[in-house]
């Protein structure tokens, strides 16, 4: 279903500007500390609401796939890993290795955009 415009994400970024622009600069020391910081939750908040959907449900039936675990596949897969099931070598290892280095870049994309040089 469409959602009415502006959706969560666009809000967000109304709300943080309006903070950052109108507010903040009336604020100092713990109070603008506290401003920033709400500032920064607000726009994590938005990456996160704009993330792809679809990339995430696509990894869960991976993990799902990979461990036979359908309630908590990512618990599983942590487990698997730490036993040494995707070791290099193992059957899955490329696979498991390349969803790995997909997930910490989305993840950094929503929480830490600067360290991909985004934002």
């Amino acid at each position: 279903m469409q959602r009415e415009a502006p959706e969560g994400p666009g809000l967000l970024a109304t709300a943080r500007d309006a903070l950052l622009q109108e507010i903040l600069p009336k604020l100092s020391g713990t109070d603008a500390f506290t401003a920033r910081m709400i500032a920064n939750a607000m726009a994590i908040a938005a990456r996160e609401a704009a993330q792809d959907e679809a990339w995430v449900a696509a990894t869960r039936a991976a993990m799902q796939r990979l461990t036979g675990a359908a309630d908590t596949p990512d618990r599983a897969l942590a487990a698997a890993i730490r036993a040494g099931a995707y070791d290099p070598g193992s059957a899955h290892h490329a696979e498991v290795a390349a969803m790995l280095r997909k997930a910490a870049r989305m993840r950094c994309a929503i929480s830490a955009p600067r360290v991909l040089g985004k934002g």
